[in-house]
This record gives C-alpha cells, structure tokens and sequence, in this order.
C-alpha cells in the first residue's frame, strides 16, 4: 500500500540533525528507496511549506526526461479546435 492510500506507510520516524547539519537517512528509508552509499541526492526546498524535499538525482532524472519526452509529443499533436455553440 502507497502512500496515496496510507500516510503511515509514507513515514520512516524522525531524524536529529547533528552539529555539522548531518542527518541519518533511516536504515528503512534507504533500504525501500533503494539508495545507497555514493548515491547523489538532491535536497530541495518545499515550493509551498517549511520544509525539505529529498530525491535521487537518478530517479529525478528519469522523471524529467519522461516529463519532457510527453511535453514533446504533446506539442507535436494536432491542436484541438473548440466547438463554436
């Protein structure tokens, strides 16, 4: 079950950040997220909320290339006229 159906199931616990601003990615966490030592992670700040967001730079990665993969057929398709009433 996803997080979409159960927010628990989107939660690893919580972390304390040490004096050099260093934090444990849980053992969990890693394990499902498959990352692993030399993994390159992206640390962004949350558009909206206070808050960070965490994601592989491969798995990133791969997500913008499909995104621009369906902009680019998008725009290559026939506009779709509007019916006049």
């Amino acid at each position: 079950m996803g997080c979409d159906q159960n927010m628990e199931a989107c939660f690893y616990g919580s972390v304390t950040v040490g004096e050099r601003g260093q934090v444990v990615i849980p053992a969990e966490a890693r394990n499902e997220m498959g990352i692993r030592p030399g993994d390159k992670l992206l640390i962004m700040k949350h558009p909206v909320y206070q808050g960070l967001m965490v994601a592989k730079l491969d798995a990133l990665r791969g997500f913008l290339d499909e995104f621009a993969r369906e902009v680019e057929r998008m725009g290559s398709e026939e506009p779709v006229s509007e019916a006049v009433e």
